[in-house]
């Protein structure tokens, strides 16, 4: 079960990325900049929060704390993204240390305890914790691209009163096991 857990986990984290990944080819760099107000988030802002806090929370995983003495989670909140190619390397590069520090994980592992800000984890509670985390960004991130992309905007799953057609033919063919396509993005946005 466990190792079904980290697949499943890594599974999702991989989703969310997608999704990400698909609003970003939509935007053009000045909407990736674009704030509703002053309080409120660019898209390359959100993209610059989530690259701190997976580099802090993944980097060393197993064995330091998850917040990092060198985070500056506050200045992930200043819109200092240059453009696109910049974001695109921060998104990159957090993703790239989370699955660092996923992929290699065994059942062993999992009963462990790490901390982040000092507060102790089980690995499943930590995995737990940013499964709620980036999605809840990731999320942000998309509707602030249908926001800025109006009747531009190409749905990331069934588009709108398409569901009766979507599922007459999913519920015309045979059961399956589902795996981590294009398809399961349709079936789980």
């Amino acid at each position: 079960m466990t190792n079904n857990y980290l697949e499943s986990a890594i599974k999702q984290f991989e989703y969310y990325k997608m999704l990400g990944e698909k609003t970003f080819e939509q935007l053009t760099d000045e909407q990736l900049f674009w704030q509703y107000n002053q309080e409120s988030n660019s898209i390359a802002t959100i993209v610059k929060h989530l690259w701190g806090n997976m580099l802090s929370r993944w980097t060393d995983f197993l064995t330091t704390d998850g917040e990092k003495e060198w985070r500056k989670r506050d200045a992930e909140f200043d819109n200092d993204i240059a453009d696109k190619a910049e974001l695109l390397s921060k998104w990159n590069e957090g993703w790239d240390c989370l699955f660092n520090a996923l992929n290699p994980l065994t059942e062993d592992d999992l009963s462990k305890e790490i901390f982040i800000r000092n507060q102790g984890h089980s690995i499943i509670e930590a995995i737990n914790r940013q499964l709620a985390h980036y999605p809840y960004h990731i999320g942000q991130i998309v509707f602030i691209g249908k926001m800025v992309c109006n009747d531009n905007w190409a749905s990331l799953s069934i588009p709108k009163g398409n569901s009766k057609e979507y599922n007459a033919d999913k519920f015309s063919k045979p059961k399956h096991k589902q795996h981590f396509t294009d398809e399961y993005l349709n079936e789980n946005e």
